[in-house]
């Protein structure tokens, strides 16, 4: 099993890894497919079903949709060629993507929420067509946005947890598939975590890719974070949220050097740097999956407690921090769930809470065998954590529980290290339970805002 660090760190856009940047890479692989047919096509048309319908205006997936089709991709996404992309198909109802010519794409028409029809291989789920001129489906495929901005086709979807699809790919010195696969091949070749995924990495780019992209990841992982320290006012959506980051920061500088704060104002610190990253994410900003935008605060949220409050902390460590993060967080998605959608929220900030503790155990002198305890813990203590976002928004409780799962995972990360490796509960074992709680969980409570806080607050 390879997931590469950068398909776990993803550079994209807000607010929603599997409803924003999913859907807009869903776009451009249609597009891709349409690219190759014999026959002309002359429209466009998109079927939302689950919790793309449900949630999708919340969190912007009609956008998504749309630009997707027009040719747009997260990583890449120059905001204000997007906004005038979208003006022009409100006037025109016309889409031009590359190499495809003028496409009739309607918005009120040919953006359909199915509330009614699920898709059955996974609760993020869409159906992109092309027409002819008279308006008919000559073609049609399937996409599922898994979590974490992975898109499958249904055929790929099917296929998933089929060894024999792996056949052709590069061959990975450690192709650890669980915990304990890892744990036992750290042991025999007397290597950390973080060096076992850089060989792995190593299959597919040189030292120095792996560490410009890495450093590239934190770089706006960075940026995303100090723009939502500074930037006050309102949150888009409807709610009314107000931007707390920006004014708690100010208030913690002024308090900086004080002889009278109270230890306990660490997690204030660790609290706001999560809180600047989905406040940016929750405005539709450019940030990481780590391993989700909705979960994208707490793994930079730990780097930067780490590099500005723990003496002898260095970024010429970072590699070694994210490799790490980047390992558990290939675990969790391999065996169980990094999506909101399929699994509640325990799959994204408890995902992001088991990494950030694992790559700040290791950067700290952890053994392997305590990170991957401090991995456990973090993840063990959001079990059965609902996702219900008000009005479908990253917003409440979003914001504010990356905060939490920050302050956990370096909870986790000092717990661990103060034993010695050995514990009761596996890591396998928390993520095989994370797996029969997503699976058992009522659909209220993964991310359809059916339930939970989103019906009990009031929001209008």
């Amino acid at each position: 099993m390879f997931l590469s660090v950068f398909d776990i760190f993803k550079i994209g856009v807000g607010p929603s890894s599997s409803h924003t940047m999913g859907p807009m890479v869903a776009g451009g692989r249609f597009l891709d497919a349409l690219r190759v047919l014999p026959f002309r096509v002359h429209g466009l048309r998109a079927s939302l079903h689950g919790s793309l319908a449900f949630t999708g205006k919340g969190h912007a997936t009609d956008r998504a949709t749309i630009l997707g089709l027009a040719g747009f991709l997260p990583e890449t996404l120059d905001a204000e060629r997007a906004e005038a992309a979208l003006e022009a198909n409100r006037a025109s109802r016309i889409l031009t993507p590359e190499g495809l010519g003028d496409l009739v794409f309607d918005p009120e028409r040919d953006l359909i929420f199915d509330f009614e029809h699920a898709l059955p291989g996974h609760a993020n789920g869409m159906v992109l067509m092309a027409t002819d001129a008279q308006g008919d489906v000559i073609f049609h495929e399937t996409y599922y946005s898994i979590g974490g901005g992975f898109v499958m086709t249904e055929a790929e979807l099917q296929a998933r947890g089929d060894d024999t699809r792996s056949d052709d790919a590069p061959r990975v010195p450690y192709p650890f598939s669980s915990a304990l696969e890892m744990l036992d091949m750290a042991e025999k070749s007397g290597k950390s975590i973080a060096a076992m995924k850089r060989e792995n990495e190593r299959v597919h780019r040189s030292d120095a890719q792996i560490s410009a992209g890495i450093g590239r990841i934190w770089q706006v992982m960075r940026d995303c974070m100090n723009r939502g320290l500074d930037t006050g006012g309102t949150l888009p959506g409807g709610l009314s949220i107000r931007r707390r980051a920006a004014g708690i920061h100010q208030a913690l500088k002024a308090e900086a050097g004080m002889n009278l704060t109270a230890p306990h104002v660490i997690n204030d610190w660790m609290s706001v740097y999560a809180m600047a990253v989905n406040e940016e994410n929750a405005a539709g900003g450019q940030v990481v999956t780590a391993p989700t935008n909705g979960a994208a605060g707490v793994v930079p949220a730990v780097v930067r407690y780490w590099l500005d409050h723990v003496p002898g902390a260095s970024e010429k460590r970072l590699d070694e921090f994210l490799l790490t993060a980047a390992a558990i967080g290939g675990l969790i998605k391999h065996n169980a769930s990094i999506s909101g959608a399929e699994c509640g929220c325990q799959a994204e900030v408890g995902s992001a809470s088991a990494m950030a503790a694992a790559g700040l155990c290791a950067v700290l002198g952890g053994t392997a065998e305590q990170v991957e305890n401090a991995a456990e813990i973090a993840l063990e203590h959001h079990l059965g954590m609902t996702c219900d976002p008000v009005r479908g928004l990253v917003q409440v409780p979003c914001i504010e529980r990356n905060g939490l799962g920050a302050i956990k995972a370096v909870s986790a990360a000092s717990l661990a290290l103060r034993g010695d490796g050995k514990h009761f509960v596996p890591l396998d074992a928390a993520i095989e339970t994370m797996r029969q709680t997503g699976q058992d969980m009522s659909e209220k409570y993964k991310e359809t805002s059916l339930g939970g806080l989103a019906v009990n607050v009031p929001n209008c």
